[in-house]
């Protein structure tokens, strides 16, 4: 990707975070990220399209902040853990990508091809989820009878309410970490070892 695509889609993403996706004004995001909104609609088309383009770009860069809490760890139920945790980090970066995420959840409510791009990224999530689970599974750390999407499922929606209660100051980070591992060891079974 472009660097000047990068740093629009940065900007995006703070503004989303900090206004909305209803509050995302091209001529506000031109501003923030130092570029002409003529760049922006040559880069993006419209409005849609950076908004779509901005939901991709948010998660990959989780992606990248996920695959960076796992990194060195072998265990496989521990990989699945930190990749779950990865997401409640407090972190400007992570912060930003959580609220944005919500703001566009929210949105996707209202307005259909956003919701069919963010049922996919959703997919994708549980999929890599499951394959966690399934890693755990072949290593005999997780209950083989366990369905790995059913879990990713339950696990994904359950860092999602938590994330949002923890930015919402409706809870505490640790507690909301502390109540995921809680539910690893639940959808899993006891860590045998």
């Amino acid at each position: 990707m472009a660097d000047r695509q990068s740093l629009i889609l940065e900007a995006a993403v703070r503004v989303i975070a900090r206004s909305g996706v209803r509050g995302l004004r091209v001529e506000e995001l031109a501003t923030e990220a130092g570029v002409s909104t003529a760049l922006i609609y040559y880069h993006f088309k419209d409005r849609a399209g950076l908004v779509q383009r901005t939901l991709a770009f948010i998660s990959d860069r989780a992606t990248v902040y996920t695959d960076e809490a796992v990194e060195g760890t072998e265990d496989a139920r521990a990989v699945l853990l930190q990749l779950l945790l990865g997401e409640l980090q407090d972190t400007p970066r992570v912060r930003e990508n959580s609220i944005a995420w919500g703001e566009l959840r929210a949105t996707a409510i209202f307005d259909a091809d956003l919701r069919a791009a963010l049922a996919e990224s959703t997919r994708n999530w549980n999929r890599d989820t499951a394959d966690a689970v399934a890693d755990a599974q072949a290593a005999g750390q997780a209950d083989p009878a366990a369905v790995p999407l059913d879990v990713a499922e339950r696990l994904n929606s359950l860092v999602e309410g938590l994330s949002e209660r923890w930015l919402s100051g409706s809870m505490e980070l640790e507690r909301a970490r502390t109540l995921l591992e809680g539910a690893v060891d639940a959808e899993l079974g006891p860590h045998p070892g």
